[in-house]
């Protein structure tokens, strides 16, 4: 989640706390909205996930969330 953090550092320009706050924010967000499976998936794969795969799941997220 620390590359994470750190891009919307990037793409922002907030301060990494406010970033932190925001992605805790997001994350939260999606678990409580994910059906159960899902939901429990997204902190193994945050903790994972490289800068390149973390936008694909937040783009592909966005997508799932933008249909119903």
């Amino acid at each position: 989640m620390d590359d994470l953090v750190e891009l919307v550092v990037k793409k922002t320009g907030i301060d990494k706390a406010q970033a932190k706050v925001a992605v805790e924010t997001v994350v939260n967000f999606l678990k409580e909205k994910l059906p159960p499976p899902l939901a429990g998936q997204v902190d193994a794969i945050l903790s994972n996930a490289s800068v390149d795969q973390a936008e694909a799941l937040i783009q592909g997220v966005g997508a799932l969330l933008r249909k119903k």
